[in-house]
Order: C-alpha cells, then structure tokens, then sequence
C-alpha cells in the first residue's frame, strides 16, 4: 500500500472514534466541508487542487491524500495537480518542496494513468 492510501487507512478509525465523542463538530465541519465544495464559479477540480496545494503548504499529510484523492476523482489530470503544487514552491519555498512531491505521489496513486509525467521518473 502506498503513503496516500496508508495515511488514509491509519486515520479512519481515529476519526470514527472521535466523531462518536463529538458528533455536532463533525456535523459542522461536515456543513462547512459541503459548502466549501459546492460547485460555483471555481468547478469542485479547482477548489480539490487549491486544498491539495493548502495541505502541501500546512504540511498536512491527511489533508494531502484526502485532497489528492477527491482532485484524482473530480477529475484533475497529474499535470493539473503538479502544476498546482509547483505554486507551492513559489509562495512556501523550501517547505513545499518536501511536501509537494509526496502530494504528487499521493496524487498519482488516486488518479488513472493520464499518460503525463510519471512520478517514479
């Protein structure tokens, strides 16, 4: 299993346990999450790569394979994540160039083979 899918595996249970003693939180940040992602002037792609690129700059690996994910299924193409993660570089400097390759591979493992750049390379 790769880094993105075992991030995700390890925190499931530790969400479901803390949801079941604070269900009105999650219920808000649920709210707050549908709301977020609602489709509006920025399609759900283009608000799943900004958050992918938010969690590069945090540092968060949660929010890197949750986010990597839902861009991967929004249908954000591997050049479209490493061009979003690219900024990172820009406005984070050195910081993002560690997190930014594992968002990339994180990506990679969600999204289907776009025939672009391979992350192994």
């Amino acid at each position: 299993m790769s880094h993105g899918k075992t991030v995700l595996d390890e925190l499931s249970p530790l969400h479901r346990a803390l949801r079941r003693a604070v269900p009105d939180i999650y219920a808000g940040f649920g709210e707050l999450h549908r709301a977020a992602f609602t489709e509006g002037a920025l399609d759900v792609r283009t608000k799943e790569l900004i958050a992918l690129a938010i969690g590069v700059v945090e540092g968060c690996d949660g929010c890197i394979a949750s986010h990597a994910q839902a861009a991967a299924r929004a249908g954000a193409t591997r050049q479209q994540a490493a061009e979003a993660i690219g900024v990172t570089f820009l406005m984070h400097g050195g910081p993002a160039t560690i997190h930014g390759p594992r968002a990339y591979a994180a990506f990679c493992e969600f999204a289907p083979d776009d025939a672009s750049t391979d992350p192994a390379v």
